[in-house]
């Protein structure tokens, strides 16, 4: 595409579909693939991104919560959606846009079958999350008989899933966590299985899962940053291309002179005579102030232009000394030049913070490159 002439995040399809094929080229091809496009598809665009998949034949597509589900129904996506995270207060809603919930409780199954009956349902699907040890949600192996009795004796779900998480699939240090984990996830299922008298499609390899644990990939994986071009570590990023391209420009350039400050709380001070430019983006677009005092940078016409001082609410500051730019220049804070990755660890974060950090204010361009 051409020059951005405003703040923009450019979202790369060709890379997702990239992406996608990569990691549908680490399993068997009949497992079954999950795409997970919660948080705005992890901060880019979730109607665009559900779409493309659902083109290039996802199975299953997971939501956190039933908002963002019925976003992606009132956008016609007809793939089967997992809502992670259910609360009974919107339950009816959705049944009625057949939203699929993780139970991952005893109330909330109670609560599910409860509002299934009021709405007349029969073999709702559902799926069952069990807890292996990443202690967020999930039922314990002592409620394997609860779960199988109340789906059965209430007629109104059939359990079509069970699922776990890892807690550390990208640690190689957790590696013996990792394979407890999916030996307890293996009994759990098998137990539910038994007890059902029916087989489930089983799922627990997250993207770092998929690459590291392929013997674990049972009826289905589920995959989120890798899908959008990150893997964890470094040499499945070179397999993946980043789908979101993060690009400003420079409103204005300042030359600076020895002892004068730049921003809020003159929070630099230079030491010498330098050039800065401020670029239209700032915390409220996703930049957040652990960025500012130098942490984090820019690319400018190929050169790191560090940001001076705080980050402001819609701007920062950046130094420009020694690099030949002018003003309505391009500003990459982050994309296939410098990865999200890289920006985000300046700040001792991580891909996923940056990525679903990005305000709704900011353009979104669709392209295929």
């Amino acid at each position: 595409m051409g020059k951005v002439g405003e703040t923009t995040l450019i979202l790369d399809l060709s890379a997702l579909e990239h992406n996608y094929n990569y990691l549908r080229s680490q399993i068997k091809p009949e497992t079954k693939f999950l795409g997970v496009v919660k948080a705005f598809a992890y901060g880019s665009d979730m109607v665009t991104i559900a779409q493309k998949l659902e083109q290039l034949g996802a199975d299953y597509l997971a939501v956190a919560y039933v908002n963002e589900g019925v976003l992606l129904r009132n956008a016609g996506v007809k793939t089967p959606i997992l809502v992670l995270h259910p609360l009974v207060s919107n339950f009816e809603e959705m049944i009625d846009r057949c939203l699929e919930p993780s139970l991952y409780s005893k109330h909330i199954l109670n609560q599910f079958v409860k509002v299934a009956k009021a709405k007349q349902q029969s073999n709702y699907p559902v799926h069952i999350k069990f807890n292996t040890g990443l202690n967020r949600l999930g039922f314990a192996e002592d409620d394997v008989d609860f779960i199988a009795k109340a789906t059965q004796h209430s007629g109104c779900i059939k359990i079509v899933s069970t699922f776990s998480h890892l807690a550390a699939s990208e640690d190689s240090n957790e590696r013996d966590f990792s394979l407890k984990q999916i030996n307890s996830f293996k009994n759990l299922s098998s137990k539910l299985i038994e007890a059902l008298g029916y087989p489930l499609i089983r799922h627990m390899l997250n993207t770092s899962g998929i690459i590291n644990y392929p013997e674990a990939q049972f009826e289905m994986v589920r995959s989120g940053i890798g899908l959008y071009g990150y893997g964890n570590e470094a040499e499945v990023d070179a397999q993946l291309k980043p789908v979101a391209t993060l690009k400003t420009i420079i409103s204005q350039i300042h030359q600076i002179e020895a002892h004068e400050s730049v921003g809020y709380n003159r929070a630099f001070k230079s030491h010498q005579p330098i050039k800065s430019a401020t670029l239209p983006i700032g915390h409220a677009d996703g930049i957040g102030r652990q960025y500012g005092k130098g942490r984090g940078s820019v690319i400018i016409n190929g050169k790191k232009a560090p940001i001076l001082g705080n980050v402001c609410m819609d701007m920062i500051m950046v130094d420009v000394t020694g690099i030949d730019c002018k003003e309505g220049d391009e500003a990459i804070v982050f994309g296939p030049e410098k990865s999200a990755e890289k920006f985000a660890a300046t700040a001792n974060t991580i891909s996923y913070e940056i990525l679903t950090a990005i305000s709704q204010r900011v353009k979104r361009v669709v392209v295929h490159q």
